[in-house]
């Protein structure tokens, strides 16, 4: 009875599960489909790239030619004695600014005041040697006039005359070398300038030969700044000078933060460097303030021209690529284009523009890497107006 009920039961069960998976196919199927037409409906607009814009400007664009430079003075002197004797005093306080001619130091005069004595007591004694000997040749001049004495005897005595003007000479010479030497007692400044610290004390045997000095003096108004600029900047700067241009240079501290002084181009090295494809350029500073000091280093900027109504934007703005220089100015749909431009020059953050760009174009200065060309944007405020171009 069993047997009969299965065999009735397999015949039944295969077309109801036929139909069973037909129906589940087309209920998947039509489920699936109505999703997929609700999420393209759904799809979410394209991602704003958020950026930030400046506006390019028109206005006068300086060129500077910066380089690393040292503060020199434009006279340094070490003062030595030029006589042998004891310091006997230092007349100057280390760190003074002192005047020409001012008195830094003083020698004993005592030993060059005798030998003065000396060779003015040894020029009247040979004065009166030479009157006498003039006297006697005077006298044997006539003598021999009239045949009483011989020629001999009388060129003896002139001979006798002329040396005792040589004498004479020679004592003159050693009183103008002793009052020299009374001279050089005295030790005086040679220029204006700055007096380093004193390196002999009063007391000290000082002598003419010695390798040291007493002490170094630096002329430091004015003052020279001594800097480098890459020999492709050398024509530019002779162009100006053969021109009479009057070239300017700004001297800045380490930071390049703060102004120190301003000064002028001196002259150019007559040679490049080759080691370093580089030239010496020397600016001179009146260093009123005294903000500059002898072998201080600075960052030295020299103006090179000024250029009228240039279209100027940030450095941060350019972008290079294999075409060559480019921005991304945003549109008035708030999407950005790619536009080649032409720099200029690059000074302090700012690049000038010569094609490609017109003033109060805002373009990208922050956000730009992750753009492309018709790339939707979301302008930030940077605190830079930027003027929208026109539609």
């Amino acid at each position: 009875m069993l047997e009969p009920a299965r065999r009735r039961f397999r015949i039944f069960s295969w077309p109801v599960l036929i139909a069973v998976l037909v129906l589940a196919a087309g209920g998947w199927y039509w489920l699936g489909r109505g999703h997929g037409d609700q999420a393209k409906q759904a799809k979410p607009p394209a991602m704003r790239s958020p950026v930030s814009t400046v506006a390019a400007k028109l206005e006068n664009a300086p060129v500077y030619l910066s380089g690393l430079g040292s503060v020199t003075p434009v006279q340094t002197a070490t003062i030595k004695s030029r006589v042998d004797g004891e310091l006997m005093r230092v007349d100057f306080t280390e760190g003074q600014v002192v005047a020409k001619d001012s008195l830094l130091a003083e020698i004993d005069p005592r030993p060059y005041q005798v030998q003065l004595a000396q060779a003015e007591g040894q020029l009247l004694r040979d004065k009166a040697l030479l009157e006498n000997t003039q006297l006697d040749l005077k006298r044997y001049r006539e003598l021999l006039a009239g045949d009483f004495v011989a020629k001999q005897q009388v060129d003896t005595q002139d001979s006798l005359v002329h040396q005792y003007e040589g004498a004479i000479k020679t004592d003159q010479a050693n009183i103008d070398s002793a009052k020299l030497n009374l001279v050089y007692c005295r030790i005086t400044a040679p220029f204006d300038g700055l007096v380093g610290l004193r390196l002999v004390d009063p007391g000290n045997m000082v002598h003419a030969a010695d390798t040291g000095g007493l002490l170094v003096i630096n002329q430091i108004r004015p003052i020279n700044v001594v800097f480098t600029l890459p020999e492709d900047s050398l024509p530019k700067i002779l162009a100006k000078l053969a021109s009479g241009t009057k070239l300017t240079v700004e001297a800045f501290d380490r930071d390049q933060k703060n102004k120190l002084a301003d000064g002028k181009l001196l002259s150019v090295d007559n040679q490049i460097d080759q080691t370093t494809g580089t030239v010496r350029i020397k600016a001179v500073f009146d260093n009123t303030n005294m903000a500059l000091f002898p072998s201080q280093f600075v960052n030295a900027r020299l103006l090179l021209e000024v250029l009228q109504n240039a279209v100027v934007v940030p450095a941060a703005a350019i972008s290079r690529g294999p075409q060559g220089t480019f921005v991304y100015v945003v549109k008035a749909d708030n999407t950005v284009t790619v536009r080649p431009v032409v720099l200029g020059e690059t000074t302090e953050g700012t690049s000038v523009v010569t094609k490609g760009l017109t003033p109060g174009e805002p373009v990208v200065v922050e956000g730009a890497e992750r753009l492309r060309e018709g790339a939707p944007v979301d302008v930030k405020d940077n605190g830079e107006t930027a003027q929208k171009a026109p539609s």
